[in-house]
């Protein structure tokens, strides 16, 4: 019982991470109606930019991860007005491809910068310590799960409340709509882009201060997206819930069957889950369900 809750706690922490990855996928996703392919090499961007402040140029946590999402949000913005404001009405398939491009780019440039060793990441945050039903929970994994949370909610009421917020699901459910009622489309578009970039080189700085880093942490972005297929690709409270089940199941699995099958096991079973769930809900837990008609 005590593994089995060991396992439990672990897999919320890492799956709350996972959902704060997840919401760049939304957002991107709400707003342009593309699927962005780059997301997990902007956490990668993201993690090595942190690495770089804080062991390279010895810049305390403090002043190192404010200027990491500055770098994060200027090369959103950067990306959006370079390679995305010119594909503007192409087909979505084109679209695709250019974030596929931009994840080979991305990766090539980490890769030519910092190298394909891994990179012991720095402790960055205070000790701290819980114990929950028995359970002590390691200190990275807590503040991982703080930290995410508590942006995971802020994300949340600044897209209900705020008029940003307003805007982005304005022009997510009709774009020509909201062009006919003032809003700069574009400048919707650039916004969701940098506020990706930024949660994934969070994420990429939570995952950091959990394990080592290398050049595979771009493949998080294959792991996360059935966490956003699960909730629904449009749903912001798909992505934390999905991101939950994801970490869990994961945890769970590598801890109880991985080891009577010889391993495998943990990278399959989110996909294996992501299977059965949209075999009963194509549009994932909380995706909008579309209706054509011929």
């Amino acid at each position: 019982m005590r593994f089995f809750l060991q396992l439990l706690v672990t897999g919320v922490a890492l799956g709350s991470i996972y959902a704060l990855i997840a919401l760049g996928f939304v957002l991107i996703y709400k707003s342009t109606r593309i699927i962005n392919f780059a997301q997990g090499e902007l956490v990668l961007i993201g993690a090595f930019t942190a690495f770089a402040f804080l062991s390279q140029a010895g810049l305390p946590p403090a002043l190192a991860l404010p200027l990491t999402i500055v770098v994060a949000v200027v090369l959103g913005f950067t990306v959006e007005r370079l390679l995305l404001r010119p594909m503007l009405g192409e087909p979505v398939i084109a679209v695709i491809m250019v974030t596929l491009g931009l994840a080979g780019i991305l990766k090539g440039s980490a890769r030519a910068i910092w190298g394909s060793v891994n990179r012991p990441f720095p402790d960055i945050f205070p000790a701290l310590s819980l114990t929950l039903f028995g359970v002590g929970i390691p200190g990275p994994f807590l503040w991982g799960c703080l930290i995410a949370g508590v942006c995971l909610v802020a994300f949340t009421l600044f897209f209900r409340f705020s008029g940003w917020g307003v805007m982005m699901r304005a022009a997510a459910n009709h774009q020509a709509a909201a062009l006919s009622v003032g809003i700069d489309v574009r400048r919707v578009f650039a916004l969701s882009w940098a506020i990706a970039a930024a949660v994934a080189a969070l994420g990429g700085v939570l995952l950091g201060a959990i394990n080592v880093i290398d050049m595979n942490l771009g493949a998080i972005g294959l792991k996360v997206f059935p966490v956003v297929i699960l909730g629904g690709l449009d749903s912001i409270p798909g992505a934390i819930l999905g991101g939950l089940i994801i970490g869990v199941l994961e945890n769970l699995s590598g801890g109880f069957i991985e080891p009577w099958v010889g391993g495998g096991v943990k990278a399959v079973a989110p996909f294996v889950a992501l299977l059965l769930i949209l075999l009963i809900r194509p549009y994932g837990l909380f995706g909008t369900r579309e209706i054509e008609r011929l």
